[in-house]
């Protein structure tokens, strides 16, 4: 059973009265408002949220990008504490540090099936509905809602990891670093001695430059039109800069390999015209990844003989192909022993108050990651 608990007259059922910022029409400015976090039924989980960080995903939430289900509860790169667990709920409990996560894999579908659940077709969420005050039922960003003091998921979205880490580090593997690190470690497979280049170097991109480093890559080069996030980059681990303003990508990194290009070329951007560099700023038999997510409306075009041609892969990324109960708990722990720097990703601590604003510095390119904290 849970703690603490306040009744909702309206929704008929115990829960928790919070503050948290909600979108509640589309490209409307974020407001806080009273949600009500129900106790946790089966296999659920109440979680009070110490840090969140703001993701482009929240924004386009906010500006109507993903779906029409308003009011939207924003935030999904969370770190915090369980404080309640519904009947059934194995191997957690109140009291455990966690990291969300998005994809709470099911164990059962074909892809768990085959030994694949980073690929999961079912994962969980919450069953029950996060409301308004009045009732009205909020749609949670990718089914998590952590801009919030608490908020409401399937135990399998809480990944168990030291206690030791900062929240507003942590957290932020919920979402965009594990996409960009996982991107190169997982779905590019980046080894030891390799070339990799990376285009789009904000959040995920400038992951992505650690997750290269982190695999032991000889040569990272990282593409972008901002000075600002080439230095994040460097400062990641990029043993070379290109700034797309100057030079032609594709060029720039093949003068930086050889003539040949990189091994692995990831695009952190999502464009059809930055998917088209990486494809052919890749070696014979290269791997391009795209992890940047492109928008409805976006077509690309490829000359299928070149397809043929110069072999290797063309893959997208999901969520950085993670299996959080494995990838969580084990970069943490690089974290903790100073070998992956999840410090440098939070720009600055923001209160619940300042989400808009964090909105607008995003769209300025003037930060790698806000981080609403507790």
């Amino acid at each position: 059973m849970s703690h603490d608990p306040h009744t909702s007259g309206r929704t008929g059922r115990t829960g928790r009265a919070v503050r948290a910022a909600v979108a509640v029409e589309k490209n409307a400015p974020v407001s806080l408002e009273t949600v009500i976090v129900p106790d946790p039924g089966p296999g659920e989980a109440r979680v009070e949220v110490q840090a969140c960080g703001v993701c482009h995903t929240d924004l386009h939430y906010r500006q109507g990008g993903i779906g029409d289900d308003f009011p939207y509860l924003l935030g999904h790169e969370a770190a915090g504490v369980v404080e309640a667990v519904g009947p059934g709920t194995e191997g957690l409990e109140p009291g455990d540090f966690v990291v969300l996560n998005w994809r709470a894999v099911c164990g059962r579908c074909r892809a768990c099936a085959r030994g694949r659940p980073w690929y999961c077709f079912d994962t969980a969420n919450a069953a029950r509905p996060m409301t308004l005050a009045d009732g009205t039922p909020l749609s949670p960003a990718l089914g998590i809602g952590a801009f919030a003091e608490a908020t409401l998921v399937a135990a399998g979205q809480c990944t168990k990891v030291d206690p030791a880490a900062d929240p507003a580090a942590a957290g932020l593997l919920g979402c965009g670093v594990m996409a960009g690190l996982g991107a190169a470690v997982n779905t590019g497979g980046v080894g030891r001695g390799d070339t990799v280049a990376v285009i789009g170097c904000g959040g995920v991109g400038a992951a992505a430059v650690a997750g290269a480093r982190l695999a032991g890559a000889a040569r990272i080069i990282a593409v972008d039109i901002d000075p600002r996030k080439l230095e994040w980059a460097a400062a990641l681990g990029a043993t070379d800069t290109v700034n797309a303003r100057e030079q032609a990508p594709v060029a720039a990194i093949r003068e930086r390999t050889g003539g040949f290009g990189a091994d692995v070329v990831i695009d952190a951007v999502g464009r059809p015209e930055t998917f088209r560099q990486a494809f052919y700023a890749r070696d014979l038999a290269g791997t391009a990844v795209l992890v940047g997510v492109p928008t409805p409306e976006m077509r690309t075009e490829l000359e299928l003989l070149d397809v043929f041609a110069r072999g290797g892969a063309v893959k997208s990324s999901w969520y950085g192909d993670c299996l959080p109960s494995r990838d969580f708990p084990m970069l943490i722990d690089l974290y903790l022993q100073g070998r992956l720097d999840l410090d440098a990703f939070v720009s600055e601590r923001i209160a619940l108050d300042d989400v808009e604003e964090a909105f607008e510095r995003m769209g300025k390119g003037s930060v790698l990651r806000s981080v609403v904290v507790r």
